[in-house]
């Protein structure tokens, strides 16, 4: 099989190459995998925390990707209730031990075993994977796989930050950032809080014009006033300068959720500018998001067939995922990428 093959950390600076394709084994599926031919795998902000060293894999070489679609072609020993030739996601969430307290009281995202999909296991930069059949999703008809790749990390996760948003219907939301998550994030809150106002926070005119046109009530840049304090602000973007802005923007009482696995260090020296009287004072709360857990995936996957979400995808073929994570990396990309083996 092809697949798109991360060798070592890179700095995205200076090197436009990070992965290489290489020709592989189709992998075998073990006990309780199954394996799928990949249809198609979303690109991730992730994936360049992971090629330049901010969250990196255990091992080299590696083959990165986390919002996979495929169809099964074969089942392990054990594996029960999933046929050949249906179709099955997989998200972020590889594995996890499942017997730890956390696990077991449906905090499965915070095991000290969580496995990621793409670092710390192979992932779906390839024509083929095999993943734990517990840690797959049937994807809902609905859903073209290209539509529904984003939804596996950008969507699942998103709902994970808007659940831990905190927000009631009426109380006004704020988005910070406007990627691949982002933009599922307004789509969602526009459904489940009908009432409530949204206002985008982003570091380009472009990216304002796409907020409003899916129904921002307001948009601004990254450090704009918006029209009235928020209630809760999500932020997912790699940078600091947006989490300050944001707790400036809250109300007293005020949440920011931080939507990111790692924060780059280009702008960390902002930090010893915070002031607890203008960020912190007021009872605000910063909360962080880790991970997905399935019930995460499976709850949104459930709302967005619903509601008929379909995130702004763009196609390209798997051996142009440089390219693509390149777009990424320089603020190029607008909406979510998928590769195409």
């Amino acid at each position: 099989m092809n697949a798109m093959v991360l060798e070592r950390v890179v700095d995205l600076l200076h090197e436009t190459q990070p992965l290489v394709l290489r020709e592989l084994p189709v992998p075998e599926p073990g006990p309780g995998e199954i394996l799928l031919r990949v249809a198609t795998c979303g690109v991730c902000h992730t994936e360049l925390d992971e090629i330049e060293g901010r969250t990196p894999p255990p091992r080299f070489p590696v083959i990165p990707g986390h919002q996979v679609i495929g169809r099964v072609v074969a089942c392990g020993d054990g594996v029960a209730g999933i046929e050949t030739g249906s179709r099955r996601g997989v998200a972020w969430i590889y594995s996890s031990c499942g017997h730890c307290d956390l696990c077991r009281s449906g905090n499965e995202n915070l095991c000290a075993e969580f496995s990621a999909t793409g670092r710390d296991a192979d992932g779906g930069y390839a024509e083929y994977m095999v993943a734990p059949a517990a840690f797959t999703y049937s994807i809902p008809d609905v859903f073209s796989d290209a539509e529904a790749a984003p939804l596996l990390c950008g969507g699942a996760i998103g709902y994970r930050s808007l659940m831990l948003a905190n927000l009631k219907d009426g109380q006004i939301l704020g988005l910070t950032g406007f990627g691949a998550s982002g933009h599922q994030v307004l789509k969602l809150a526009r459904y489940l809080y009908p009432k409530s106002p949204v206002f985008v926070f982003a570091r380009s005119e472009k990216d304002c014009d796409f907020a409003r046109s899916l129904g921002a009530d307001w948009a601004g840049g990254t450090t704009d006033n918006s029209p009235s304090p928020c209630d809760s602000i999500i932020d997912t973007t790699p940078a600091w300068l947006p989490v300050l802005s944001a707790l400036e923007r809250l109300r007293p009482g005020g949440r920011l959720v931080i939507n990111a696995i790692r924060k780059e260090s280009h702008d960390s020296e902002l930090l010893a500018g915070i002031s607890y009287e203008r960020h912190l004072w007021m009872e605000k709360e910063i909360k962080s998001v880790a991970n997905i857990t399935r019930a995460d995936v499976s709850a949104f996957l459930d709302i967005a067939a619903r509601m008929g979400l379909k995130p702004e995808v763009r196609s390209y073929p798997l051996e142009e995922a440089n390219r693509v994570l390149l777009d990424l990396r320089h603020g190029k990309a607008r909406g979510a990428a998928v590769l195409i083996p």
